[in-house]
């Protein structure tokens, strides 16, 4: 794997040419560097690309490169198996650039916490841990649109592709070993649909600073007011955060303005902007009360919801050492959270728990139930192992 010939492709015959050898490939691995401070979408300045007898750089920013079409069209069909590394943005890239996401995707990071290595981990820690080779990571920050590339930036490049291959094919033998395919399966498709959420606004406005106290009127507006930023940063191809600060999407929602001169008074807004602001307004101040968005919760646990929580989450650390299984892909503490607070207010658990769906449902879920219940019981019993706790039936 360290010795296959390596290829720049810099113009549409050397593409075309590549193109077809990735064709006749089952599987391949790619990753990208790109620049996305600048624009709404990233601007693509490399992609890399490992086949089993070839290794590539593809330089879109190269003079006679053409459009990247074909190869995107490679990424999607499904009768291939596509290698990544933690690939949201690659699933991204792809759907931009072919209006379709990976066919059958295989993400080395979701993989790696699967079957106990970690998670997250990152790609020369996991290289460093299964194939025992140290990456040199100096390249991580640099400027991949200036040309022409250097050669560290070169051998950067190739090295982030160069064991894709040889780690899917570890991993992939560990997954079928545990028999998690079908776990796998299922995290790599809610990987690309995190990815290519169809209105972001829904679920990201939510995380916005200061939202904490509004009212469901307002949380409305809120909601406008993103969906319109996401609008116009997408149409421009700016960044949100250009078309109108974060802050004052929040002050916004708290005045709610009804005309031009109401918003003259907030610093760092576009006049051409207010027409549109003030309709983004409008509509959250207008909606029907069943369209509005549901209250912030506030974190106002009594004391032994977090103290049974901390237990719970010992419980959830030792069972996931002792079934090859890294915590951090399993749940977060919120997860278990939501879990022991439906315990406590006797309803059922919110659907934003992630213990609730698929494998984790099935094979998680009632081992915590049980502890959470009392029908399951927990000690330490060698606390020099790596899963010291023993879990005991209760009568």
């Amino acid at each position: 794997m360290n010795d296959l010939p390596q290829e720049i492709v810099s113009n549409a015959e050397e593409l075309a040419a590549c193109c077809e050898h990735i064709a006749a490939c089952p599987v391949f691995g790619f990753d990208t560097e790109f620049i996305g401070e600048e624009s709404y979408h990233p601007n693509l300045c490399l992609v890399q690309v490992a086949t089993p007898e070839r290794l590539y750089l593809i330089d879109p920013l190269a003079p006679g490169a053409g459009p990247l079409d074909r190869f995107w069209e490679l990424v999607a069909d499904p009768e291939r198996t596509v290698v990544v590394h933690a690939g949201r943005e690659e699933i991204r890239m792809c759907r931009h650039g072919c209006g379709r996401p990976p066919g059958n995707l295989f993400d080395l990071q979701i993989a790696a916490g699967l079957v106990g290595l970690g998670y997250p981990m990152g790609h020369g820690v996991l290289v460093n841990n299964l194939l025992g080779v140290q990456l040199a990571k100096a390249e991580t920050l640099t400027d991949w649109s200036r040309r022409p590339l250097t050669k560290q930036q070169v051998q950067y490049a190739y090295d982030d592709v160069r064991f894709l291959l040889a780690l899917w094919q570890k991993l992939d033998k560990k997954l079928s070993k545990l028999g998690r395919g079908e776990w796998a399966a299922e995290e790599f498709r809610a990987l690309a649909h995190r990815a290519l959420l169809e209105n972001p606004a829904v679920e990201r406005w939510r995380k916005l600073r200061g939202i904490g106290g509004l009212d469901r009127r307002r949380l409305a507006v809120v909601r406008e007011l993103y969906a319109w930023r996401e609008e116009v940063a997408e149409r421009q191809n700016r960044p949100a955060r250009t078309v109108i600060r974060d802050d004052l999407i929040v002050e916004i929602a708290r005045r709610l303005p009804q005309k031009e001169r109401d918003l003259g008074v907030l610093r760092g807004l576009p006049k051409f902007d207010f027409p549109g602001i003030l309709q983004a307004v409008r509509r959250g101040r207008e909606m029907p009360g069943e369209d509005l968005p549901a209250s912030i919760e506030r974190d106002n646990d009594p004391p032994q919801v977090n103290l049974v929580t901390s237990l719970m989450m010992a419980a959830l650390s030792d069972l996931c050492g002792r079934e090859s299984l890294s915590q951090g892909i399993v749940a977060t503490n919120n997860d278990v959270r939501l879990l022991v607070r439906a315990k406590y207010q006797q309803t059922d658990a919110s659907d934003e728990c992630g213990l609730l769906e698929g494998w984790r449902r099935q094979h998680v879920l009632p081992e915590l139930q049980a502890v959470l219940d009392g029908k399951r019981a927990v000690r330490v019993k060698e606390i020099r192992t790596a899963s010291p706790l023993e879990w005991l039936p209760v009568e």
